[in-house]
């Protein structure tokens, strides 16, 4: 991405570049171990159009760097390297198959007078490790959702399967990437949770059961309310990639036709004396239409242990409902639809009537005098009042990049000890910059309280630490509920 801003009078500008992927490869060096032979390694390249020695050359440079650096780590080798112009990654997804991501460094392109060529200056402290490794981490995960591991595809039909798949899912994927907008929440990988009171949380688990229990297909069973997570029943590393999926990628895809007023029913179904607003947002478009296709996304769960293969169904009612299964036909969709629409609408009801109950207990929202981000490692639970828009392509905060970047560097801080740590930082704008790591849970705040002292923004970050973490969530209305069904 390229940003312009004017720095003289005399319209001389200043060209910004943010990071941007430069390549993106996946080698084994176990499938060509003989000179002659180093081709055979590589299983996907990006871009496809680069020279295959270069290839073979950037291959084996990162063979060299992390057999080098075993001899010093042999169960931690090097998972980055830092040069003037780019940033490289490394991961080994699975035993022997290795991912590089390639970055360019953000640069500042500087005009010079009397025609010479400008002044390019490369910005490589703006990159963050922790940030960058795991999205190139992330990569591994939805492909094994999608795919499953690497083994099983190569057990299954040799390097030419494997790469066929890696070609097909990397392809598209890649363009996904929207390097420029990943900050700490990728670090994080969490899930917001939308919290209830009790009577309600226990309806929903009634009427999880009892789909469940009416549809013999159906495994495990998800219900989100407006990108917010309230029941699952997947393990924890399963729902928070089927989540980032969820939120990133298929919800937004879904939600810009509607604003546009497409793909909404102009009014509900009536399934006996039940109003019914729920649709697929998987599988069929209208379960009426004689020719709607029943194909649903198949997705890998378990991969360390059962390894189960599902498919996903995705069901919203009004503002979103999500649903996963396997091995579907007309009759089962139809049998889904008459039972989960006419319930989750009266569930969306209640959801609705509690979001509005707990907005006038808690009076007008009044613009805070700080912004947090809070992660719990134990059940993955995030949230964030800096993010105002965090999809795929964009994140939208409410603070300067430089705050965010004292934010990255702190989380840096805290990933290398154990123990209990606080850390408290000035910055040039005058803002305080706080975060605690405590009992598995990180909590980082920004207070824009130019006058306080040290002392006293302690104070106010063990007052907000004490009031507990759900006082700051924020409601929001939609629905969302997954399940998850078994493959035949």
């Amino acid at each position: 991405m390229l940003m312009i801003s004017p720095r003289m009078a005399s319209g001389m500008q200043e060209k910004q570049y943010t990071p941007s992927l430069l390549s993106f490869f996946i080698y084994n060096p176990k499938f060509g171990p003989r000179e002659g032979e180093e081709e055979k390694k590589i299983l996907f390249y990006h871009p496809i159009e680069i020279e295959k020695n270069e290839k073979i050359r950037n291959v084996g440079l990162c063979e060299a760097i992390v057999q080098f650096t075993r001899t010093f780590s042999p169960t931690n080798p090097a998972k980055s390297l830092h040069t003037q112009k780019n940033r490289q990654f490394f991961h080994e997804a699975e035993e022997n198959y290795w991912m590089v991501m390639v970055v360019r460094n953000p640069m500042v392109e500087k005009p010079n007078k009397d025609g010479k060529p400008p002044t390019v200056e490369y910005q490589e402290e703006e990159i963050i490790d922790s940030v960058y490794g795991s999205v190139l981490q992330q990569c591994y995960c939805m492909y094994k959702l999608f795919n499953g591991t690497f083994s099983r595809a190569f057990e299954a039909g040799g390097v030419e399967l494997l790469t066929q798949k890696l070609e097909k899912f990397f392809y598209r994927y890649l363009q996904t990437l929207h390097l420029q907008s990943c900050d700490l929440l990728d670090v994080f990988g969490g899930i917001s949770f939308f919290p209830l009171d009790k009577m309600t949380y226990l309806k929903i688990q009634s009427f999880v059961n009892r789909v469940e229990e009416s549809l013999s297909l159906v495994k495990y069973t998800a219900f989100l309310y407006n990108d917010q997570l309230i029941w699952s029943g997947l393990e924890q590393d399963d729902m928070r990639i089927l989540y980032k999926y969820l939120t990133t990628s298929l919800f937004p895809r879904h939600s810009e036709p509607e604003l546009a007023g497409r793909d909404s029913p102009l009014r509900p179904e009536v399934a006996g004396n039940l109003l019914h607003y729920g649709r697929f947002l998987t599988g069929p478009a209208n379960l009426k239409d004689p020719d709607a296709k029943f194909r649903f996304p198949r997705i890998f769960v378990n991969t360390e242990d059962s390894y189960e293969e599902l498919h996903l169904i995705v069901y919203k009612v009004r503002e979103r409902v999500n649903v996963t299964a396997v091995d579907l036909n007309r009759e089962f969709c139809e049998q889904l639809d008459s039972l989960v629409g006419p319930q989750l609408t009266l569930l969306a009801s209640d959801i609705c009537e509690q979001f509005n109950i707990n907005r006038r207990i808690s009076g007008p929202e009044k613009e805070p005098q700080f912004k947090f981000i809070y992660f719990n490692h134990m059940n993955l639970a995030e949230k964030s009042t800096i993010h105002m828009r965090k999809t795929a392509s964009v994140s939208l905060t409410s603070v300067h990049p430089d705050l965010m970047k004292i934010l990255g560097d702190i989380n840096c801080d805290f990933a290398r000890v154990n123990e209990d740590e606080e850390i408290i930082v000035k910055a040039m704008t005058d803002y305080w910059v706080v975060g605690k790591k405590s009992d598995q849970r990180e909590l980082y705040v920004i207070l824009n309280q130019k006058n306080a002292n040290l002392i006293e923004v302690n104070e106010e970050v063990k007052r907000l630490d004490m009031m507990g973490m759900d006082y700051f969530t924020t409601l929001k209305l939609s629905i969302v509920q997954v399940l998850l069904t078994a493959s035949v």
